[in-house]
């Protein structure tokens, strides 16, 4: 039995939610041998979605498990994304990235494609179950859970609340969700039919209707109407309203028709005061909720999961390092705090030029940012932050080479004996990668002697050349494509003590 292993587990982590952080969270989980259980309220899976992109650090992750060409075939590529609608987009396509591009791809999609690998991997996905308390000792975790059955408890060892801004999780664990309360809200329509002229169309985009093609010949729009932007978001929207308010924005209702799905949502931002609670840890909605401006959400909510699936594995299977589950939040809470700060600006942008008092001033101000946005080095760096590709984590060590914290890139590589590949293929098995750029073949035999299967070693005989990768020697990888340790140090000496440090302080002890 693992160390600190509770005896009387049914499993070892119970994932609550079944969205894409959820799903996500779970096969991370199971890749690394964690008996894992997904409870969902739902009694089947959500057919509309919320989300319709996966932004270009999320394609890289689906990318670096394997799953890339489940995802591709099913979505359609766009070079660049929006900031608050301003007519410059950001340019993904300049960004240091084989995926720099959006792939628009419905949330309904995302979520079967994660589901189906979760249950490949082993992952107990159970619908129809709510949960209706959560308690916690020094061994585990206990969940009250209501479904078809009536009421019982599962015993895990952790629980991970990826249960949405609403999360009975996070208020079962007791932590705090402070922010701000909805003010505004927009609506947004999937219809059958619409007037997709020029002239239509014209209209739609000179009014800050945002219009987007689905599946099967569904078109959705989304918009603020500034005469229905305060009414509660719990409020439905009818067909009527969404002709009328089309009709004031636009001049015509553009013909919608056949309606899907009418929602309204709101700009409440929210942000847990700790991702980690004892035996209890937040992901995604849970943990961060805000307006959808630029698609940040489900993306921050993925991202959440790889960084977690890992750290939350090595707890369980008991080689961990001390610190390394409370990285999780001390990682990933900077980012959700930065995300709800740029749709914070978005929203006020957006809600600013729709006001009477400050509609000129406001278009103003966008025209002002509009012009920042067409200075390449701005662009470049916004686009960095939406796409999550300018994610770094600040690195522990005094010293650390430049790298540490930053994206591994991609680098096509050839070892001794075998064929040519990429940097994200030996990341698939979810395992720490470390690459001897010098070849030495006897050092990479004696990475994989100490610490066997949690490091796949590498000597690496010839590689694409990188600008940040000049000098470099020796890289280790995190499972999630984030750079562990480098050096470029010459002596080989300095290299191997540095070296078994860094594998110690990451992977834990020898095996």
């Amino acid at each position: 039995m693992n160390a600190g292993a509770d005896a009387n587990a049914d499993v070892d982590v119970v994932v609550v939610g079944a969205g894409p952080t959820g799903l996500m969270l779970g096969c991370e989980l199971a890749l690394a041998g964690v008996r894992t259980r997904v409870l969902e309220r739902r009694a089947s899976p959500q057919r509309d979605s919320r989300a319709l992109s996966l932004h270009p650090r999320s394609v890289e992750l689906m990318d670096q498990r394997g799953l890339l060409d489940r995802f591709l075939p099913l979505g359609r590529t766009v070079p660049g994304w929006h900031f608050a609608q301003l007519p410059t987009r950001l340019d993904f396509s300049a960004l240091d990235s084989r995926h720099n591009y959006t792939l628009f791809l419905a949330q309904a999609r995302t979520e079967a494609l994660l589901a189906e690998r979760a249950r490949e991997l082993g992952v107990e996905i159970l619908r129809g179950r709510e949960v209706a308390g959560l308690t916690q000792d020094a061994c585990g975790v206990e969940v009250d859970v209501r479904g078809p059955a009536g009421a019982e408890t599962v015993r895990a060892r952790y629980a991970v609340g990826c249960d949405g801004g609403r999360s009975a999780v996070r208020r079962a664990a007791g932590i705090g969700f402070p922010g701000t309360d909805e003010t505004l809200t927009g609506v947004l329509g999937d219809v059958a039919a619409m007037d997709t002229g020029p002239a239509a169309l014209a209209a739609a985009r000179e009014n800050g209707v945002l219009v987007a093609p689905l599946e099967d010949g569904v078109t959705r729009l989304v918009f603020l109407d500034p005469e229905r932007m305060r009414v509660p978001a719990a409020e439905p929207v009818t067909l009527e309203e969404f002709r009328a308010s089309l009709t004031r924005l636009c001049g015509s209702d553009l013909g919608v028709a056949g309606p899907r799905w009418l929602s309204r949502f709101g700009n409440a931002t929210r942000l847990a005061e700790r991702y980690r609670a004892g035996r209890v840890l937040l992901a995604g909605d849970a943990a961060h909720i805000h307006f959808p401006a630029a698609g940040q959400g489900l993306n921050t909510g993925l991202q959440d999961a790889v960084n977690l699936g890992w750290k939350l594995a090595a707890e369980v299977n008991g080689w961990a390092p001390a610190g390394l589950l409370d990285s999780y939040e001390a990682e990933r809470r900077p980012v959700g705090r930065a995300v709800t700060e740029n749709t914070e600006v978005q929203t006020l942008l957006a809600e600013l030029a729709l006001m009477e008092r400050y509609r000129r001033p406001a278009a103003a101000l966008r025209r002002l940012l509009d012009g920042f946005l067409r200075m390449e080095e701005v662009n470049r760096t916004l686009a960095a932050q939406v796409s999550a590709l300018g994610t770094a984590y600040p690195a522990t060590a005094p010293g650390a080479d430049p790298l540490v914290g930053a994206r591994m890139p991609d680098i096509a590589l050839r070892a001794a004996g075998s064929a040519a590949g990429r940097v994200y293929g030996l990341l698939h098995e979810g395992r720490f990668t470390h690459l001897h750029l010098t070849g030495d073949a006897d050092a990479a035999a004696a990475v994989t002697a100490r610490w066997g299967r949690r490091v796949t070693a590498t000597a690496v005989t010839r590689y694409d050349a990188h600008a940040e990768l000049v000098g470099v020697r020796e890289v280790l990888v995190r499972p999630d494509g984030h750079v562990a340790w480098a050096t470029r140090d010459p002596d080989a000496r300095t290299r191997g003590e540095e070296r078994c440090a860094a594998l110690t302080a990451w992977a834990g002890e020898p095996a």
